[in-house]
């Protein structure tokens, strides 16, 4: 049995209690007219680093199975909504959203912080971490509200998406940065085309395996007749595409949700119905301890750190994925609730965000003028440590506030009943 140090409280324990403790805090938020996800969130802090830590910083690293299993799921019920017929009726609007929010928000984020900084490869690296959402906490509060309706279709599309053409956003910018970097100290760079595949080539990998993966899930699930059944496969083979991501390095969200997108665009209907059915009586579980460990992971301290370039980052990402969003619905020609409300869903950020930040600081380790010759620090370093603490510390506000406006967009948009 694993224990934690300090406090020899052993692993299942603390699963119980998160579990118990996480449900009542998460249903007592409805008094407060707030997502259960932030009372999971606020139990999180409570129970980590920042609180009583419980949950250390050594155990959760031990845990990082347990998000990646529910990002996986979550990925999986968005591309189960992603049934081509449907997108065809909300016409081309989905595409120029995706679109415009994400270069919108990579613009406006490299305007607002090269004009604070005067700071090329820093305001880009910002740029394009800028347009990678968090789809867990919409997609748990559109589960929590049960939200039906063109509104919630659409953001089902666009956080399931727009974390695909981030990964190659921040793929094209990274080999500008690191050119700039290289540049200063006069070595040649990796070559650009070679760089600029590698994204791409992440992403046709995705899409190879999930198809695979859907083929044999396909062969087995049509031949099932019980749904409880179709339940127990369905966990299986979402665990064996999370396996794969990690062993090819490939996007964990992007694999399960084209999985889930061609199981419900060439699959027989009784077989789709009943994933559908039965993944709602898994998600609660895997939500509580989600956004329970997203809280231990908070570390609170790092808020006041946030500085005027935190501020500017909130500032100028909002006003780029919701300005976008709008502008993509009116090039687009969306129906009036989708053009109003879209940009307030997709506010939410974190895993992908910070994955991409710990990628970036590994992949400019070492580059750039050295800038303290004691300690041998480049200005790679330095973009690195700054990019992670700043990117840590505005996670937490964008998960606070992005699944509350997620709640308020649908509300008013008369999809939650």
């Amino acid at each position: 049995m694993e224990h934690i140090h300090n406090y020899n409280i052993p692993i299942l324990l603390i699963f119980g209690m998160i579990t118990i403790i996480g449900f009542y805090f998460g249903r007592n938020m409805r008094y407060l007219k707030l997502p259960a996800i932030i009372g999971y969130m606020i139990l999180g802090v409570i129970m980590g680093p920042s609180g009583f830590n419980f949950l250390t910083d050594n155990m959760q690293e031990k845990l990082v199975f347990i998000p990646d299993i529910a990002l996986g799921f979550v990925a999986l019920s968005i591309g189960l909504e992603l049934n081509l017929k449907t997108l065809k009726k909300l016409g081309r609007s989905i595409i120029y959203i995706i679109i415009f929010e994400s270069f919108g928000t990579f613009i406006l984020v490299f305007l607002f912080l090269y004009f604070l900084t005067h700071d090329l490869a820093l305001s880009l690296v910002f740029a394009a971490i800028a347009p990678a959402s968090a789809p867990a906490g919409t997609v748990a509060v559109i589960q929590e509200f049960k939200a039906r309706g063109n509104l919630t279709k659409a953001l089902y599309a666009v956080v399931g998406f727009d974390d695909g053409l981030g990964i190659i956003i921040f793929g094209f910018t990274l080999v500008v940065v690191k050119d700039i970097l290289l540049t200063q100290t006069g070595v040649a760079s990796a070559g650009l085309l070679q760089t600029i595949l590698y994204p791409l080539k992440e992403i046709l990998i995705s899409f190879i395996v999930a198809s695979v993966i859907s083929i044999f899930y396909a062969i087995l699930g049509r031949k099932l007749k019980n749904t409880n059944d179709v339940l127990i496969l369905t966990i299986g083979f979402v665990l064996i595409a999370c396996g794969f991501c990690q062993l090819l390095h490939l996007s964990l969200i992007l694999t399960n949700m084209i999985i889930g997108m061609v199981i419900v665009n060439t699959q027989p209907r009784n077989l789709i119905s009943a994933i559908q059915d039965k993944l709602p009586l898994l998600l609660p579980l895997l939500f509580i301890l989600f956004f329970t460990l997203a809280g231990a992971n908070l570390h609170v301290k790092a808020l006041p750190s946030l500085g005027v370039l935190g501020v500017i980052y909130i500032f100028s990402r909002s006003l780029g994925l919701i300005s976008g969003a709008r502008l993509g619905a009116v090039v687009g020609k969306a129906e009036k609730n989708i053009k109003n409300y879209i940009g307030l869903g997709i506010l939410s950020q974190a895993g992908v965000a910070i994955g991409l930040s710990l990628m970036l600081k590994q992949e400019i380790k070492g580059m750039g003028m050295i800038i303290d010759t004691v300690s041998g620090k480049t200005i790679g370093d330095e973009i690195g440590s700054i990019v992670i603490t700043t990117i840590t510390a505005t996670c937490i506000f964008f998960e606070i506030i992005g699944p509350i406006l997620t709640k308020i967009a649908l509300k008013k948009a008369g999809e939650i009943k």
